[in-house]
């Protein structure tokens, strides 16, 4: 009696602790979101997609400022002040009248000009292609932001939803050991097991509850980073979807790469920085053409001396000029971006291979998480029937407490690599759609 009081004693102490780390409180109510809205909700907040917004808005001005090259300049001027002059005085060779030599004049004076280039060596040309690319290039690069956001929103998605998944099997891994230990429980009073049975059934439900207590602890972390990604306070919950579930038919590795390699956003943005960096060359090496300006100006001028009156002056002039010599630094501009070039060029290539690469990684990765999806399938269902069997031998006497311990464990780690495997598959597909740039 004295050693089941303080079993029990300890089982109390055990029970306290346990709720005072708060693994019996209910979860708070907190907000629920799919995979398209957390998607959708990050690429509105995430810095990356903003920035990328604002590169397409800085292209398009720039293309825009390009465009307006080949318009004319048009000013418009106007002044109105007065003017002091001084000086000996004088007499009036006629009236003999003395007259100051201070006078003051109030002038009037407005006008037009304008210019037009009529020829930069091809200098406008260039300059609107190179906009144009960098327009090109700035959309690839939203593509690529959205793409990588999307990817980072879903292994995020995908991590709180594993989370919780993993937090079933614990719990369930909880009540499995509490049933044995009230079982061990009942046998030791009927004096039909061992005190040995108990303590090692209460070690185990030990060990489970800190195991739920750690797996909700990385639900919280999970639910936590994926309220910040989305840009909401707190946790947020992950919504499960019968379309996870389901096994994609047959992939064609081969067809996959080729597309990878064309249409990848992360290749494209690579190969549409290259082309704006060889068009900018272009851009520099006009510097050594001439330029031909056409300028012109018509203005109305009139002072206090003559009642205001306007008299017209006009302007029209053909200018030419050519920089022959700049000090060496044309050829610095042109080096540097000769420079910028080839380096994109590499840049893209590499950027291909990175993609054939990671491509080829991810399909392994792919094939061998559904494999283990179905062998760790087997292994649960095997699992399971082998926990019934030594449950019951252990009930009748026929099977000692050990082994019933150990197929519980064995099954509780099925279970968790079911639930891993499931989502390595998972992950695996969202960077393939990432690398491909559309949904498989």
């Amino acid at each position: 009696m004295r050693q089941s009081r303080q079993f029990r004693g300890g089982w109390a102490g055990l029970t306290a602790l346990w709720f005072i780390l708060g693994a019996g409180e209910a979860p708070a109510q907190q907000p629920t979101v799919t995979l398209a809205d957390a998607i959708a909700m990050a690429q509105r907040v995430q810095p990356s997609t903003v920035q990328a917004q604002g590169a397409i808005s800085n292209a398009n001005s720039q293309t825009l400022t390009a465009k307006g090259a080949f318009l004319p300049n048009l000013n418009a001027f106007s002044s109105f002040g007065p003017s002091f002059s001084s000086g000996p005085a004088r007499t009036n060779p006629v009236t003999g009248e003395l007259i100051s030599g201070n006078t003051k004049v109030t002038s009037l004076s407005t006008g037009l000009s304008a210019s037009l280039d009529l020829f930069t060596g091809l200098r406008r040309n260039a300059d609107l292609k190179t906009a144009h690319a960098n327009q090109d290039a700035a959309q690839a690069g939203m593509v690529q932001a959205s793409f990588q956001v999307a990817l980072t929103t879903t292994q995020t998605f995908l991590d709180a939803l594993a989370a919780s998944r993993l937090l079933r099997v614990r719990q369930a891994e909880v009540t499995r050991a509490t049933e044995q230990f009230n079982v061990s429980t009942a046998k030791l009073r009927a004096g039909s097991a061992t005190r040995s049975d108990s303590l090692r059934s209460l070690v185990t439900l030990g060990n489970a509850r800190l195991d739920s207590v750690a797996a909700s602890t990385q639900l919280a972390t999970a639910e936590a980073t994926l309220g910040q990604l989305i840009g909401a306070k707190g946790r947020v919950t992950a919504a499960d979807d019968s379309t996870f579930y389901r096994v994609l038919p047959d992939i064609d590795s081969v067809a996959l790469e080729q597309e990878a390699e064309d249409q990848s956003p992360a290749v494209r943005n690579a190969a549409a920085l290259a082309k704006a960096a060889h068009a900018s060359v272009s851009s520099a090496k006009a510097a050594y053409w001439p330029s031909l300006t056409l300028s012109g100006s018509a203005s109305w001028n009139g002072s206090s001396t003559n009642d205001y009156t306007l008299f017209n002056q006009r302007q029209l002039n053909l200018g030419l000029t050519w920089p022959l010599f700049s000090r060496f630094s044309r050829e610095q501009t042109i080096n540097t971006r000769d420079n910028q070039a080839e380096l994109a060029d590499a840049v893209a290539a590499d950027a291909t291979r990175q993609v054939s690469s990671a491509l080829t990684a991810q399909l392994a990765n792919l094939r061998a998480a559904e494999i283990r999806m179905q062998i760790t399938a087997t292994s649960v269902q095997a699992a399971q029937e082998d926990l019934r069997v030594q449950q019951d031998r252990y009930r009748v006497g026929s099977s000692t407490i050990v082994d019933v311990l150990l197929s519980q464990e064995a099954l509780t780690q099925a279970e968790v690599d079911v639930v891993n495997a499931r989502f390595d598959y998972l992950r695996a597909k969202a960077q393939i759609e990432a690398l491909i740039g559309r949904p498989l």
